[in-house]
């Protein structure tokens, strides 16, 4: 498929989002205009990269429908230079939406528990020009202490709490979305003050299981 038709489809996909307020901002806009989706999906996908849904990227994994990022994007409220903490990388995409909105002054954590397919993420960022995402591989229920504490904190896969460790990661005032319960789960947004988190529900979602010690378990 040509690249000007790739962005066209790109286009109207931003466009339906914001008519249909999932989109509701200029950065988030702005953000998935600028990130090609067909870099982030196998060869064979390439061509269904601006149809709003999920799609197979290998081991078992998904990418998640354009609409699920946004929702989860525009209710971390981004602001430039943000530290980001993303559990569950997969193969970069929502990584990189994030990226953009933080921009070259702010930096996006983000753990992927399987190897080869933090690899491929490492590539597809590469090709997509993006420099600010630090990709590692490992239990993302952990977080990554190393780097804490963050503004922002999002899982894309679903857990069956929010993990301790993320809470304690977590800056005071700062921002989680995550996915609780089990394949079908209910997304939360929880905002951290004075050391307790005040949540709420912003509706049914869909993910793969988050895997680890304070995730679901490997059976």
């Amino acid at each position: 498929m040509e690249r000007h038709e790739m962005i066209d489809r790109r286009k109207k996909l931003v466009d339906r989002l914001k008519v249909e307020k999932i989109i509701k901002s200029k950065e988030v806009e702005e953000a998935f205009l600028s990130i090609p989706r067909e870099y982030f999906l196998p060869d064979r996908l390439k061509k269904y990269a601006y149809i709003d849904t999920p799609l197979e990227i290998g081991m078992g994994q998904t990418i998640s429908a354009p609409h699920m990022v946004a929702i989860m994007t525009e209710a971390l409220s981004l602001n430039k230079e943000q530290r980001v903490l993303e559990v569950g990388g997969g193969s970069g995409y929502h990584a990189a939406i994030v990226s953009r909105i933080v921009g070259n002054n702010g930096d996006v954590y983000t753990v992927e528990r399987i190897p080869e397919l933090a690899k491929i993420s490492i590539e597809n960022l590469k090709k997509a020009g993006i420099k600010n995402v630090h990709v590692f591989t490992g239990d993302g229920s952990l977080g990554l202490p190393d780097h804490a504490p963050y503004d922002r904190i999002y899982v894309t896969c679903a857990s069956p709490l929010m993990p301790p460790p993320l809470k304690d990661q977590l800056r005071e005032s700062g921002i989680i979305v995550i996915p609780i319960g089990n394949i079908f789960s209910s997304l939360v947004r929880g905002v951290k003050d004075k050391g307790k988190m005040e949540t709420e529900n912003l509706g049914e979602c869909a993910f793969v299981p988050l895997i680890g010690k304070y995730g679901h378990k490997i059976i």
